[in-house]
């Protein structure tokens, strides 16, 4: 993803898209780490592949219990029609976006919460984010980093 290096008052910047963000598990007041070789969110020790995985089915799992299946339906849709308008853009999405406007809840749900790999591989890549609380996205991730 390419962003613009945008003058921002007396100094230069970039604004990170909000799905960057969420996916780092970062929000307003966080720190992220600067080097020469990228931004991104602090090195924690990061999580196993699995542990990951876990994370992101527990993140599903709350959007799940909290939201209607065509809630979450449009929130893809909309996450996605604006990615591609900003080049933001993976070939999941595809898989995503068809999946949405298929309308088929068991197809939704086996995607967002399965334990196969197909759904393992489509949550690295997930389009409902948005959907959950800044507060409760941070507090599932300090669940699985504890």
């Amino acid at each position: 993803m390419k962003v613009d290096v945008r003058k921002i008052g007396n100094s230069l910047g970039v604004i990170l898209p909000r799905p960057v963000l969420e996916s780092w598990g970062v929000g307003e007041g966080d720190q992220l780490e600067v080097t020469d070789k990228g931004v991104g969110p602090r090195r924690k020790g990061g999580l196993a592949p699995q542990a990951l995985n876990e994370l992101k089915r527990s993140i599903a799992l709350a959007v799940v219990r909290d939201f209607t299946p065509a809630q979450i339906r449009a929130q893809i849709l909309a996450n996605l029609h604006r990615w591609r308008k900003q080049g933001a853009w993976v070939s999941a999405y595809d898989e995503w976006r068809d999946i949405a406007r298929r309308g088929d809840d068991g197809e939704l749900f086996a995607a967002m919460l399965g334990r196969d790999d197909t759904a393992a591989r489509l949550r690295e890549s997930m389009p409902f984010v948005g959907l959950l609380p800044q507060s409760e996205v941070q507090r599932l991730h300090e669940e699985a980093s504890a």
